[in-house]
């Protein structure tokens, strides 16, 4: 439990962007480092995360509870929310003393494509969990396109990209 604790709670502090940011990392340490669930377990722990109402750090509480049931689910989720909330806290007094200064503004500016670019590695990593083939990329192909395109919601493509992934791997 300390362990799950200490992962999640490293990883929050990484999570610039949100839980979709670390999602690369998470996959990495929940599922090939230290084998708690497999790559399917994982895309479908993070499709019911993302399909229920409430936060992107529902997939934590998944993990956890998968791992130890209700005591895992709450432990996860202080160790994602926890140290982050902390340290936001903290920093938070400090970025507004500094409000007009030049280094807040590239500070600000140098994060935006990082936090892009964490979110498309996070993309990646929920579209190939058995790796890249060429059914993983016309469904995220087809989803991204659908996203940006139309006004559609993201839950009724999440779940077409769902249908698509059963018809085409079954």
């Amino acid at each position: 439990m300390l362990e799950l604790f200490l992962y999640f709670g490293l990883l929050s502090l990484l999570a610039v962007g949100g839980v979709s940011s670390i999602m690369p990392e998470m996959q990495r340490i929940v599922v090939e480092s230290r084998g708690w669930v497999n790559a399917a377990e994982f895309t479908q722990l993070f499709a019911i995360s993302q399909a229920a109402p409430g936060p992107n750090v529902l997939i934590c509480s998944l993990i956890g509870w998968k791992l130890a049931g209700i005591s895992g689910a709450l432990v996860a989720l202080a160790g994602i929310c926890g140290p982050a909330a902390l340290l936001a806290w903290w920093i938070g007094g400090v970025w507004e003393r500094f409000r007009d200064a030049p280094w807040r503004i590239l500070v600000q500016r140098a994060l935006q494509p990082v936090s892009i670019g964490f979110v498309i590695a996070g993309g990646y990593v929920i579209a190939t969990p058995e790796g890249l083939d060429w059914r993983n990329a016309l469904i995220a192909a087809a989803s991204a396109a659908t996203l940006y395109a139309t006004r559609v919601s993201p839950l009724r493509i999440l779940a077409a990209g769902g249908a698509a992934g059963w018809l085409l791997f079954r």
